[in-house]
């Protein structure tokens, strides 16, 4: 962020000014923000985490997912649910077996940028501490 992209009011943040002039415009709609908070939320949890790091190196089934992280398939399910109402993984029936992968490449850049946010934040800080 330079000197220019910095805007202070002086407001209280209230309704009746604080902003400034066409930033609460281009703002996002509520609805696509709380969307988007629901989509971080769904990546707060470690299992669905490894879940999809797993997916991002194959399609998988659910038994080989169990093995991998030492679950029950149940529990496996479970999150997949959640990964797929999020739209995250996809599933492909393959006779009697369902496979499940990366539902798409926005998904494979959204989790790839996570990685390199928190290897970035591990470099800063280790040039801090070290």
């Amino acid at each position: 962020m330079s000197d220019e992209d910095v805007h202070c009011s002086g407001g209280d943040g209230g309704e009746a000014g604080g902003a400034p002039a066409g930033i609460r415009e281009m703002m996002p709609k509520e609805e696509i923000l709380y969307e988007l908070a629901d989509l971080f939320r769904v990546f707060g949890d470690t299992t669905r985490i490894k879940i999809l790091c797993a997916l991002s190196l194959s399609d998988l089934c659910v038994a080989d997912i169990a093995a991998l992280l030492g679950m029950s398939q149940p529990a496996i399910s479970h999150q997949l649910r959640v990964l797929r109402q999020a739209r995250l993984v996809r599933v492909a029936r393959r006779g009697r077996q369902a496979v499940y992968g990366l539902n798409d490449d926005h998904v494979r850049t959204i989790f790839a940028q996570g990685f390199d946010h928190v290897r970035h934040i591990a470099e800063k800080g280790a040039d801090i501490h070290g």
